[in-house]
């Protein structure tokens, strides 16, 4: 094997196959980047044993095809390094060697032989647009359980609606709940709507990694969850298990209902938190006389206060509180410049959503706790 390439292509491709590489194995080849130039071009490629993501790399001048098996990180720490400009990479005997601007590298040669093959794509259901699934996929995840003793809480609820045309994505870690619901286009007319769990962490290293334009297309079976967009592909295994669904959850009958600048409430949050001492709750009290909702935290002498306008739908008034972090992360996933809070009253649900047309699309439900403070 032996092919020429720009360093930053081969940079990118490496990086990008090896996000799924183990940090740890008991089988050593499963630390290994597979490079394979059969074909007249570069294909990069790392699994362990929930993932794999392959690149294809048409820049590459092949000059002898072939395919070679190694450690991955160590080529990564590798490319981070290299001088800028074009690189030379071949296999002489036991020994992948990268070289380019005077600087050269030797890497021991993996076992072929002991390599599982990557898992084929599944059964492609249909696109979704790059950047809004990436979008979709970082506001649900702040939702998502980091337990890992529940599993089930740790994933991403992919639910594929073929008759209306919608992509579904839910996380909750029990204390709150984040829905956002996204276009897509089935593959075939009458195409299978589908309903699966994905690892959160997992599910945004790879829309992450996808790009922000285009089309991806996304891939289901019983066991895996595959996505392709420019030339990569990457797989995952499925979760077991179904989160709670939300629909009963997130019907609310006659909340109090305020609609407050987003800027300005995520920058009063994050000043009253700094004397909020670990999981000490944000108040927020909504007054229809002046339109307005103070936020406080702290106890005692160590307080902070702010009030901000507010408009209330309504002449009810309510007060409710939040964990700081939660309602921080909550808000943070909205880019709308204003926000509708649905509240049902201290210690019960109370929901976020966009202020403007289409709000229902991204919806952020938190549990209010007793306020303590007077």
């Amino acid at each position: 094997m032996e092919f020429r390439i720009e360093r930053s292509a081969l940079a990118e491709a490496v990086s990008w196959a090896a996000r799924v590489l183990p940090v740890r194995s008991p089988v050593p080849v499963l630390g290994g980047l597979l490079l394979d130039t059969e074909g007249g071009r570069l294909r990069v490629s790392g699994l362990d044993y929930e993932a794999s993501a392959r690149i294809d790399v048409e820049a590459a001048e092949v000059l002898r095809p072939g395919k070679v098996l190694v450690m991955g990180r160590r080529l990564l720490d590798i490319c981070k390094v290299l001088p800028e400009g074009p690189v030379e990479c071949a296999v002489e005997g036991s020994r992948f060697t990268v070289s380019g601007d005077g600087a050269r590298f030797g890497l021991s040669v993996l076992p072929l032989d002991d390599y599982p093959a990557l898992p084929s794509l599944p059964q492609v259901r249909g696109t979704v647009e790059a950047a809004e699934f990436a979008a979709a996929v970082a506001d649900v995840a702040v939702a998502a359980g980091r337990d890992d003793t529940l599993p089930a809480l740790t994933g991403i609820r992919l639910g594929l609606d073929a008759e209306a045309g919608t992509m579904t994505l839910a996380a909750t870690d029990r204390y709150r709940f984040a829905v956002r619901t996204l276009p897509w286009k089935a593959a075939a007319a009458g195409g299978e709507s589908a309903d699966v769990l994905v690892s959160a962490r997992r599910l945004t290293e790879i829309a992450r990694s996808l790009g922000r334009s285009g089309l991806v297309s996304v891939a289901l079976d019983a066991g895996s969850a595959g996505f392709e967009h420019a030339g990569m592909r990457t797989t995952v295994r499925l979760l077991d298990g179904r989160l709670p669904r939300h629909d009963k959850l997130f019907a609310m009958e006659n909340p109090a209902v305020a609609v407050v600048d987003r800027a300005r409430l995520v920058e009063a949050v994050r000043r009253v938190s700094v004397v909020a001492d670990g999981d000490s709750p944000v108040q927020m009290a909504f007054s229809a006389a002046d339109n307005s909702v103070h936020l406080q935290a702290g106890y005692e002498d160590d307080v902070a206060s702010q009030r901000l306008p507010a408009t209330l739908e309504g002449a009810r008034e309510v007060t409710v509180a939040f964990n700081p972090g939660y309602l921080a992360d909550a808000l943070a996933s909205f880019e709308e410049p204003s926000l509708r809070l649905l509240m049902m009253g201290a210690g019960q649900r109370a929901m976020v959503t966009g202020g403007g047309a289409g709000s229902e699309a991204h919806r952020h439900l938190l549990m209010s706790v007793k306020p303590q403070l007077a």
